[in-house]
């Protein structure tokens, strides 16, 4: 059969390549609904609530301040070694349109448990809709995807296994979901160590997965963590988020000339 040759575009590439740069990490995932009932009800009372990307950002990152962890990674290089990060950085998977072409490009939050909720949503909305060489991170994927190949797969075989450049290109978590398309159980892989994923929020409820690197913990530490995470979901977020409705609901006071 006859078919029809496509050029690759840019961010298809980008994609190839972080997938080329994921295949060598032994990932094992657990799944588990969270019960969410207070942050439910104080989401449910905004007028415009925060993202659940934005959300679940903070709250890993919160959950691993009580979990180192969360904030270890995996090194090989110069030899085999576990790499524990002062403060996280997530990379999360925003789906854009690029010239008619859906893609996925990577947004970095460092340190998002000292930014405020809305900030955190703001910037990924940014990463969602400004132009690309907008978005300082983005400039910088494209000017690595425009490389030769040989040059892409050396600079990405190395960022893999020395620690601090891992924690410079990869973070240490990666935020993704298809809920906004339906949902479901969502398994993604990335350059490690961590992958969170969520579903469709349910009256009670979100199905969220954590894929990690087994060479830097086992399962029981994993459970352990979702239990923290469902934990700061309903206490420090949904305080965050009810205190951002005590600020809608707070009265403008009209200024007499």
């Amino acid at each position: 059969m006859r078919g029809t040759l496509r050029k690759i575009s840019l961010p298809r590439r980008f994609v190839i390549d972080l997938m080329h740069a994921s295949m060598g990490v032994p990932f094992v995932s657990l799944s588990r609904p969270l019960d969410i009932r207070q942050l439910l009800a104080a989401r449910g009372s905004l007028s415009q609530p925060p993202g659940w990307a934005a959300i679940f950002v903070k709250a890993f990152a919160l959950a691993a301040c009580d979990e180192p962890i969360l904030r270890t990674l995996y090194a090989p290089l110069p030899w085999p070694h576990l790499y524990e990060l002062p403060r996280c950085a997530a990379m999360v998977a925003i789906a854009r349109i690029e010239d008619g072409e859906e893609c996925i490009l990577m947004e970095r939050v460092t340190g998002a448990d000292e930014i405020a909720l809305d900030a955190i949503d703001a910037q990924l909305r940014r990463a969602k809709e400004a132009p690309i060489d907008e978005i300082p991170g983005y400039r910088r994927i494209m000017r690595i995807t425009r490389l030769p190949l040989p040059l892409r797969r050396l600079g990405y075989w190395l960022a893999g296994r020395r620690a601090r450049w891992h924690a410079t290109n990869f973070g240490n978590y990666g935020v993704t979901s298809a809920a906004a398309h339906g949902g479901g159980e969502l398994h993604a892989i990335g350059p490690g160590p961590y992958v969170l994923s969520y579903g469709l929020a349910g009256p009670t409820t979100i199905e969220v997965v954590l894929r990690w690197d087994h060479r830097v913990t086992d399962a029981a530490p994993i459970a352990r963590a979702l239990t923290r995470l469902e934990q700061v979901l309903n206490g420090d977020i949904a305080a965050e988020l009810r205190g951002i409705r005590q600020i809608e609901a707070k009265p403008v006071r009209a200024v007499v000339k």
